[in-house]
């Protein structure tokens, strides 16, 4: 018989929803074929739950020997957070690394968030930072949890595809970018910097960190102050700024050009 909302499986999982029980538990939900496709992908998941839809996710699970449990769409709806679900999702283990992992890997492009609080917005960074080629997207302990369910779905599975340091100051991340040679660069709408001059005179060619602050805050004071240059995107029509996640845009493909990070994938393939 197919799981209730009330099945004790389903119990357990919806306790995900919140950051307490994730913390507790080292797992999040990843809801949608792209999320659940990619965990798959990344050998994170620990189970997965269906209402019927997403046949071949199933089969890759099964073989893959993860347990699939059959639940209502009433059971699927209460996983989710979303309006329409979409009737798969999967149970996934917590992916980030530390910090000094994270730098003793040698990464050349990083993206830290350092106070951001909207999970759409991080996201979508998230995802950015992933199509951009980035190494490593770092949280700032103070921000949104990179396994809140909105942040989850806005990275579209890029969530598992780059390294994840979470819940760490992002002053110490930052001086640790930068004790290991990395060029910091902070975000920010109203810097001396120009970014195409900076591109321009190769300031972008190096092993680079960038830092996005909130998008209602701005980058918080000490952690704007660790920056090497405070970087402005021009403005060329009447419009006052970017939000967060199209500045984030700009900012980390000027720095994947610059390190030229090889041939991009075929479009049919990044759609």
């Amino acid at each position: 018989m197919a799981l209730t909302p009330r099945s004790s499986r389903v119990v357990a999982a919806r306790r995900l929803l919140r950051r307490r029980h994730r913390d507790e538990a080292g797992l999040f939900l990843a809801e949608g074929p792209p999320g659940v496709r990619e965990a798959l992908a990344a050998g994170s998941v620990v189970e997965l739950f269906t209402d019927g839809r997403g046949g071949d996710l199933v089969g890759a699970a099964t073989a893959a020997g993860v347990p699939v449990r059959l639940g209502s769409e009433a059971a699927l709806a209460a996983l989710t957070e979303t309006v329409t679900p979409q009737g798969i999702v999967a149970v996934s283990r917590h992916l980030h690394i530390e910090l000094s992992d994270m730098v003793a890997d040698r990464p050349r492009l990083v993206a830290v968030l350092a106070g951001v609080a909207d999970p759409g917005n991080a996201g979508t960074v998230l995802r950015t930072a992933d199509a951009a080629g980035a190494d490593a997207v770092v949280f700032g302990r103070g921000g949104v949890d990179p396994y809140n369910g909105k942040c989850v779905r806005a990275s579209a599975g890029s969530l598992f595809h780059v390294d994840l340091v979470r819940d760490v100051e992002a002053t110490a991340a930052v001086a640790a970018l930068r004790d290991d040679g990395l060029t910091v660069l902070a975000a920010d709408a109203h810097g001396d910097t120009d970014l195409g001059q900076l591109a321009r005179s190769g300031g972008l060619a190096g092993r680079t960190a960038w830092i996005f602050g909130s998008e209602a805050h701005g980058l918080p004071p000490e952690v704007a102050d660790l920056a090497t240059a405070r970087v402005r995107v021009p403005m060329y029509g009447r419009a006052e700024s970017l939000n967060l996640a199209a500045a984030a845009a700009v900012c980390l493909y000027a720095s994947a050009q610059a390190l030229d990070r090889g041939a991009p994938r075929d479009i049919d393939r990044a759609v």
